[in-house]
C-alpha cells in the first residue's frame, strides 16, 4: 500500500528491504535529495512558532557585535597587511600599504566580491611571494574542501586560475618563482606535494613547470607543508594520528630533492623548528608528554645526529608546540592538573645555552593564550592573543626587554550584558573510575549562586583537541536569558595534556562518554544545573560523544543538538574508500581487527539505538560535507523517527521532537557567510531555549 502524500517523510520514503536506510548514501539518486528536502520542510514547519524567538536572538546578536571589523595590521618586509569587513558584508577585503606610508593603502583581495556569484566560499590559504609582488591563494566554492589555485600580481593584477582540485595549503619558496601545494588521492587524502615553477615575467602569470616533490603511499598518512620562520627551509611533513616524519628542502633551492630528517618510527611524533646552525626537535620518543632536543644543522643533514636535551620530559606538563626566533624559543605547554595552557620563553645564548627561562603571566585562569601572527624572525615584541569565557578576544604586545604589555586591539561588546557581569567557575566531576574531570561553567554572575540553572553542556573529546576557554558573542543571548553554559573537558581531548588524550581513544574511548555523563551529574550535584533542564551539544566527533552518551543515559538530558555528527562509526570505518577513514584507524581502531570492530560496534551510536524515548533532538548535516557525510545525521533521524512512529508517537510533535535540517549548499563547517552562520546559530539557540522552557524569554 502506497504511503499518503501527507504521511511523514520517513513513511513516504521508507524501503522495507533497507531498515538501516543505507540507500541514503547514494548521492546521485534523486530520491535522496527529495527526502532531505521533505525533511527540511518538516523541520521548517516545526520551527515556525519559534521564528520570532530566532529573529530576536539574531537581532540581539547583531546588536551586541561590532559589525564593521578591522583586523590587526601586520607589517612584513615591504608592506603592512590587514583585513576589513564592512558592516553589511559577509566576507572581508584585504588591504595593504607600504611600510611607513599608511595613506597609500590599496585593496588587493576582495572576498566579498568573489563570493557574490556563489552560495559558499571558503579561503583555504593565502601566500605572498617573498618580494610581496605576487599573491597566491586557494578557494573552495562548494564546501567539499577541494580548492582552486589563483595567482595575482599585486596590487591590481587580474586573478588567474592555475589549478583545480588541490588541497588548501600553499607555500612559496624563497626564490620567488616557485610555489608548493598539495593534491588529494581518491579518498581526499593529501597524498602528494607538488612544485610549480612559475612564469612571472609575462603580463599573465603561467605555469612554467609542474613537478612531483613527494608522494605518500601509506593510506594512514597525510602530507602537509610549511616553511620555517628563519625562511631557510621548506618542511614537508607526513603524519598519521600518532606517527610523523619530516622532509627538508632548502627554501632558496626548491628543486633540491627532499631529504628525510629522521625516518618514521611507529608511535613517534616529531616537529621541527630552525635557527641558523641548529634544528630543534619536539618529539615523544621515550617521552610520552614530549620533550625538546637540539641538533647541529650540519650533523642532522649529514646523517649522524647527536641530539642534546633543551627541555626535558616532565610528568606534569605536555609540550604542545615550539616557535623559533633568533633570540630563542617560544614553547607552548599545558599543565596537566590545572588543564591550563602556558607560554614559556626560552632565551638562548650564541652557543645554544639557556640565558633566560620564564613563563608569561596569565591574567585569568582558566584562559586561552597563544602566540599571534609573528612573521619576523628577529622580533622581540611578541604578539599575543588572549581570551576567556568571560573576556572577549584581545591582542597584546609583550616586550621581552622590559616585560611591559601594550593593548593592540580588543573585541568590543555592546548591549545590556557586559563581560564584567559574567562569572566563570571550574568544577571537578568524579569519573566512573575515580578520575577527576574538569568542567568549566560560565553564567551571569548574579545567577550563578542563585540555585540550579537551565544549562547547556558542550563536549568534543577526540583527536587530542583542546577546549580552551573562548568568548562567544552569540552565547551572550543564552546567558542573558539565565542559561548556564558548561564545557565537559572529557578524556580523548587534550585539555589535561597527552595522557588525557591517550586515556580517551582506541580501547579507552568509552571513558569519553562516561566523563560527559559525569560532568552532567556534577553540574546537578554541585547546584549549578537543574536536573530536568540540561541540554547537550556536540559537533562532528562531539556528535559521537553526545550520541553515545544518549544511548547510555537518554534521560540525562532534556534535549540535544548534534551538528554534523559522526554517528555511523562502524560502517564508516569499514569503508576505506571514504575520506578520512584509513587516517583514523589510530584514533578509533581498524575494524578489520576483531577486537577493534567489537569496541567500535559497542559504542557507535547508530549501532546501539534502543526502542525507547530519546530526548528532543535537533540534528544538522551538510550536503557537501566530506568529513561527516550528510547521510549520517539523516540515518539517525530516520531510524529514531521510525521507532517513535512504532510507539504511536509523532516525531515532530510533543515534548520530544526529532528534527533534521540539512544545509544543501555547505560543507563540514556549515555556512561560510557570517550572517547566514549567525542565523543558523540563532535557530539552534531557539531550539535550546525551547527545550529548556525559555522559549518566551
Amino acid at each position: 500500500m502506497k504511503a499518503q502524500p501527507s504521511a511523514p517523510p520517513v513513511v513516504r520514503f521508507r524501503r522495507p528491504e533497507d531498515p538501516h536506510w543505507h540507500w541514503l548514501e547514494d548521492r546521485e539518486a534523486p530520491e535522496v535529495r527529495a527526502f532531505l528536502e521533505a525533511v527540511n520542510a518538516e523541520c521548517a514547519t516545526w520551527f515556525t512558532p519559534l521564528e520570532p524567538l530566532a529573529e530576536s536572538l539574531y537581532r540581539g546578536h547583531l546588536a551586541r557585535r561590532e559589525l564593521a571589523v578591522t583586523g590587526l595590521a601586520t607589517p612584513l618586509d615591504h608592506f603592512t597587511y590587514w583585513s576589513e569587513t564592512a558592516a553589511e558584508a559577509d566576507y572581508p577585503r584585504w588591504w595593504r600599504h607600504p611600510n611607513g606610508d599608511p595613506d597609500a593603502k590599496a585593496c588587493f583581495l576582495d572576498l566579498e566580491a568573489r563570493a557574490e556569484p556563489h552560495d559558499f566560499l571558503e579561503l583555504g590559504d593565502m601566500a605572498l611571494s617573498p618580494d610581496e609582488t605576487w599573491l597566491a591563494w586557494s578557494e573552495d566554492t562548494s564546501g567539499d574542501e577541494r580548492f582552486t589555485l589563483y595567482l595575482q600580481r599585486l596590487p591590481e593584477g587580474e586573478p588567474v586560475p592555475l589549478l583545480e582540485e588541490i588541497g588548501p595549503e600553499l607555500s612559496w619558496a624563497e626564490d620567488g618563482q616557485t610555489l608548493l601545494f598539495t593534491r588529494y588521492d581518491a579518498t581526499q587524502r593529501p597524498d602528494s606535494i607538488w612544485r610549480l615553477r612559475l612564469d612571472l615575467v609575462a603580463s599573465t602569470p603561467a605555469i612554467a613547470e609542474e613537478a612531483l616533490v613527494l608522494r605518500e603511499e601509506d593510506p594512514e598518512f597525510w602530507l602537509g607543508l610549511g616553511k620555517t620562520r628563519s625562511r631557510a627551509w621548506l618542511v614537508l611533513e607526513s603524519a598519521s594520528k600518532d606517527t610523523s616524519e619530516c622532509h627538508l628542502i632548502p627554501a632558496a633551492a626548491p628543486a633540491t630533492p627532499p631529504r628525510c630528517f629522521r625516518p618514521r618510527e611507529s608511535g613517534v611524533e616529531y616537529a621541527l623548528e630552525h635557527r641558523p646552525g641548529t634544528f630543534y626537535v619536539l618529539h615523544n620518543r621515550q617521552a610520552t608528554h614530549f620533550c625538546l632536543d637540539q641538533v647541529a644543522e650540519r650533523e642532522a643533514l649529514g646523517g649522524g645526529a647527536s641530539w642534546t636535551s633543551l627541555v626535558a620530559h616532565r610528568d606534569d606538563h605536555t609540550l604542545e608546540g615550539v616557535d623559533a626566533f633568533d633570540w630563542g624559543m617560544m614553547i607552548t605547554e599545558r599543565h596537566h592538573d590545572q588543564a591550563q595552557v602556558r607560554l614559556r620563553v626560552l632565551e638562548l645564548t650564541a652557543d645554544g645555552g639557556v640565558r633566560d627561562d620564564h613563563v608569561l603571566p596569565l591574567e585569568e585562569v582558566p584562559s586561552s593564550l597563544m602566540l599571534g601572527d609573528m612573521p619576523h624572525f628577529d622580533s622581540r615584541r611578541l604578539r599575543l592573543r588572549e581570551e576567556s569565557f568571560t573576556r572577549p578576544v584581545r591582542w597584546l604586545e609583550h616586550d621581552l626587554e622590559s616585560g611591559e604589555r601594550r593593548l593592540l586591539k580588543a573585541q568590543p561588546i555592546h548591549g545590556d550584558l557586559r563581560p564584567e557581569q559574567l562569572a566563570c567557575r571550574r568544577l571537578w566531576a568524579e569519573g566512573h573510575d575515580g578520575e577527576r574531570i574538569p568542567v568549566s561553567v560560565v553564567a551571569r554572575a548574579d545567577r550563578l549562586d542563585q540555585g540550579p540553572l537551565p544549562t547547556l553542556l558542550y563536549g568534543y573529546g577526540a583527536y587530542g583537541e583542546v577546549l580552551d576557554p573562548w568568548f562567544s558573542v552569540a552565547r551572550l543571548e543564552l546567558l542573558a536569558r539565565g542559561v548556564a553554559f558548561a564545557v565537559a573537558h572529557v578524556r580523548g581531548g587534550g585539555d589535561r595534556g597527552e595522557p588525557w588524550y591517550l586515556a580517551g581513544k582506541l580501547e579507552h574511548k568509552e571513558n569519553s562518554f562516561r566523563d560527559f555523563l559525569a560532568a552532567r551529574d556534577a553540574l546537578v550535584a554541585q547546584g549549578i544545573g537543574e536536573a530536568g533542564r540540561i541540554a547537550a551539544y556536540g559537533a562532528s566527533a562531539g556528535g559521537l560523544l553526545v550520541g553515545a552518551s544518549l544511548n547510555l543515559a537518554p534521560a540525562a538530558f532534556c534535549a540535544a543538538v548534534l551538528d554534523v555528527p559522526f554517528v555511523d562509526v562502524l560502517r564508516t570505518m569499514e569503508n576505506p574508500d571514504l575520506p578520512l577513514t584509513t587516517a583514523e584507524y589510530t584514533e578509533w581502531g581498524n575494524p578489520d581487527e576483531p577486537d577493534a570492530r567489537r569496541r567500535i560496534r559497542d559504542y557507535s551510536p547508530l549501532d546501539n539505538l534502543e526502542d525507547r524515548p530519546y530526548p528532543a533532538l535537533f540534528l544538522q548535516g551538510s550536503w557537501h560535507d566530506t568529513r561527516v557525510p550528510y547521510w549520517e545525521p539523516a540515518k539517525l533521524y530516520a531510524r529514531l523517527s521510525e521507532q517513535a512512529l512504532a510507539r504511536g508517537e509523532t516525531p515532530t510533535r510533543g515534548p520530544r521532537p526529532i528534527l533534521l535540517r540539512s544545509d544543501l549548499s555547505a560543507g563540514h563547517g556549515g555556512a561560510s557567510g557570517r550572517f547566514k552562520a549567525w542565523r543558523d546559530n540563532a535557530r539552534q539557540d531557539a531550539f535550546i531555549l525551547w527545550a529548556l522552557g525559555l522559549a518566551k524569554a
